[in-house]
């Protein structure tokens, strides 16, 4: 059975989320909480664990999975960002956005598109989860935590913890999150003179880009 780490959402217990970065570092993977809805995560270097992910959310390897950093000079280091971008980038970190880059080559062939050679990033703003990622000292793989037959985002700890309770190795309950995914953003066309696409709609306000 899933670990359970109950911590204060506005103060998170130092000492439970070490317990919980010991489990990303032994291969585990994680439901943790963002500024969306929850997410699975684990350690971006891991195959095994990114396996394990895609089988509990049923994705196969064309669905992308994304990096969540802890700032935007980690998010840098594994996408390739010109100014256009990078100050449009600012607009929406920490925040419920996903944007799609051109990756570079720190980020692993399995993870990146394979023939666009793309990959999403976001930055959190959410205060357990940036603990973590300090304590892990890494960018975390992820994907929204969805029901994988009825697509339900998920949102509520306990919840998660009796549907997926024996295939994840630990659930951080920090209260409960919003409903809604990621706005999901494609920054790739301004590469070539061309406009952010919007892939997805969800809790990010597109019109708090700019755009």
């Amino acid at each position: 059975m899933a670990h359970y780490f109950e911590v204060h959402p506005g103060n998170p217990q130092p000492r439970l989320l070490k317990q919980a970065a010991a489990l990303l570092a032994s291969g585990g993977v994680l439901a943790v909480p963002t500024d969306s809805s929850y997410a699975l995560a684990c350690h971006l270097d891991d195959k095994d664990a990114a396996d394990r992910l895609r089988r509990i959310r049923h994705m196969d390897d064309k669905h992308l999975l994304t990096l969540i950093c802890r700032d935007l000079g980690e998010l840098a280091s594994y996408a390739r960002v010109d100014n256009k971008q990078y100050r449009l980038l600012k607009h929406g970190t920490p925040g419920p956005f996903t944007f799609i880059l051109e990756a570079t080559r720190e980020v692993p062939r399995r993870v990146s598109h394979p023939q666009r050679k793309t990959i999403g990033l976001r930055v959190p703003d959410h205060k357990a989860l940036q603990m973590l990622l300090e304590e892990h000292g890494a960018p975390l793989l992820a994907a929204t935590l969805a029901d994988p037959f009825s697509g339900e985002v998920l949102h509520d700890a306990q919840t998660i913890r009796e549907r997926f309770g024996k295939q994840v190795a630990g659930v951080i309950d920090a209260g409960p999150c919003a409903d809604e995914p990621t706005t999901v953003i494609d920054l790739t066309p301004m590469g070539s003179g061309g406009d952010p696409v919007l892939v997805r709609k969800g809790r990010g306000d597109w019109a708090a880009l700019g755009l």
